[in-house]
C-alpha cells in the first residue's frame, strides 16, 4: 500500500472533501454524488469468497501484469500488490456499477476485470479512460512522490507560480509538453464546464493585444510557430489555474473540520533530532604525549626521552644536571 493502513480512513475522508470541492468549483451538481468506502463491503463473507475464487484462477504473472502500471513493480512483490487488481475488478460487482472510469494506466486492470469477472458469474462492465497528463518535469505522468511534477488542489498561488516557473516547457515543442497537456486536459475542460460551452483561454501580452484561444489546436499551432512562447503560456496558465483553485482553497480555509482531516491524513513528518556534540576535555598527559610525538620524541617508562629532538626537552638525568641546565638557561 502507498499509505500506511492507519491513515487510509483519514485519506478517504480527505479525498471526499477535495473531490466534492473540485467538482463544485467547475459547476458540477454533486447532489447525487455518493461516496462508498471499500471497507463497507470488502469485509463481508460474500466478497471474501468471491475474492478467493478470483485468487484461485489467477496466476501470479497475470496479477503482476494487471497492476503493472498502477502497482509498484519489484522482483519480490508483496501479496497486497498482487491482490489489488483482483479487488478493483471485484469492486465493480459489489458497487453495482454500469461503468468504471480511470486513467489509461488502469487499462490492464480493466482488461483483467473483463476477462475474469464472467468466469465467476458476473457481467462485464463498460470502462471509460482519460489521458494521463504528463508531469511538469521529466516524469511521464504527475506523481504524488514528486511534488514538483504535479499541482495540488490546495496549493497556494505562490506555490502554483513556483511550480509552473520550474516546469519543463521546450519552445516550439508540443509533443510531450506537460504544460500544454495541462492546459488541454485540465484548463480547457474546466473552462468549458464553467461556461457551459466553448472555453476561452486568454494569454495576456505586454504592449500587445492578448491572445485568445477557443481551441487547443490553434494554441498548439501558435506554440509551434513561437507566437505563443513558454513564458507567455506559463503566465497565462498560472492565472487561469489560480482562478480555478481559489474556491477550493477558500472552502478549505473556512473549514476547521477539513483542516483537521488534512492534518490526520497527512501528518507532518518529524525531522531527525539534532544532538549537540559535547566537546571532550583532553587529558593533559595525552596532549603532551601527542605533542611529543609530533616533535619526534618518545617518552620511555623510566621517564627519560629518546628521539631526534630529545635534547630540546631533556632537563637532565639527575638533580644536579637539571639545576645546571636551568642555570645556563637563565644566564642566556
Amino acid at each position: 500500500m502507498k499509505a500506511p493502513l492507519e491513515l487510509v480512513e483519514y485519506r478517504a475522508k480527505y479525498y471526499e472533501r477535495v473531490i466534492k470541492s473540485a467538482l463544485k468549483a467547475v459547476g458540477v451538481d454533486i447532489g447525487r454524488l455518493e461516496f462508498v468506502l471499500g471497507s463497507s463491503y470488502q469485509l463481508s463473507k460474500e466478497y471474501t469468497m468471491d475474492r478467493f475464487k478470483l485468487e484461485g484462477i489467477t496466476r501470479i504473472a497475470v496479477a503482476k501484469k494487471a497492476g503493472a502500471e498502477v502497482v509498484k513493480q519489484t522482483d519480490d512483490p508483496t501479496l497486497g500488490g498482487l491482490i489489488y487488481p483482483l479487488m478493483q475488478a471485484l469492486d465493480e460487482q459489489y458497487l453495482d456499477v454500469d461503468a468504471q472510469f480511470g486513467g489509461v494506466d488502469q487499462r490492464k486492470i480493466f482488461t483483467f476485470a473483463m476477462e475474469n469477472l464472467p468466469t465467476i458469474g458476473y457481467k462485464v462492465r463498460a470502462h471509460l479512460m482519460n489521458t494521463m497528463v504528463p508531469g511538469l518535469g521529466e516524469a511521464a505522468k504527475m506523481s504524488a512522490s514528486d511534488a514538483d511534477s504535479k499541482i495540488d488542489l490546495l496549493d497556494d498561488p505562490k506555490a502554483v507560480e513556483k511550480k509552473l516557473k520550474k516546469a519543463k516547457c521546450v519552445p516550439k515543442e508540443v509533443e510531450g509538453n506537460g504544460v500544454i497537456a495541462f492546459v488541454e486536459h485540465v484548463i480547457f475542460r474546466a473552462l468549458a464546464l464553467k461556461s457551459g460551452g466553448t472555453p476561452k483561454f486568454v494569454v495576456e501580452r505586454r504592449e500587445e493585444e492578448p491572445l485568445v484561444y477557443e481551441s487547443i489546436s490553434k494554441l498548439k499551432e501558435d506554440y509551434a510557430a513561437d507566437i505563443l512562447t513558454p513564458q507567455l503560456l506559463k503566465n497565462a496558465l498560472t492565472v487561469h489555474l489560480n482562478e480555478l483553485l481559489k474556491p477550493i482553497r477558500d472552502e478549505f480555509d473556512a473549514s476547521p473540520d477539513w483542516q483537521a482531516v488534512q492534518s490526520q491524513a497527512y501528518p507532518a513528518e518529524e525531522g531527525p533530532v539534532k544532538v549537540k556534540k559535547v566537546k571532550k576535555e583532553i587529558d593533559p598527559a595525552r596532549k603532551a604525549a601527542a605533542l611529543a610525538a609530533r616533535q619526534n620524541i618518545v617518552a620511555k617508562p623510566d621517564g627519560h626521552v629518546e628521539g631526534k629532538d630529545a635534547e630540546k626537552v631533556t632537563v637532565g638525568s639527575s638533580t644536579e644536571e637539571t639545576l645546571e641546565k636551568m642555570k645556563i638557561a637563565s644566564e642566556s
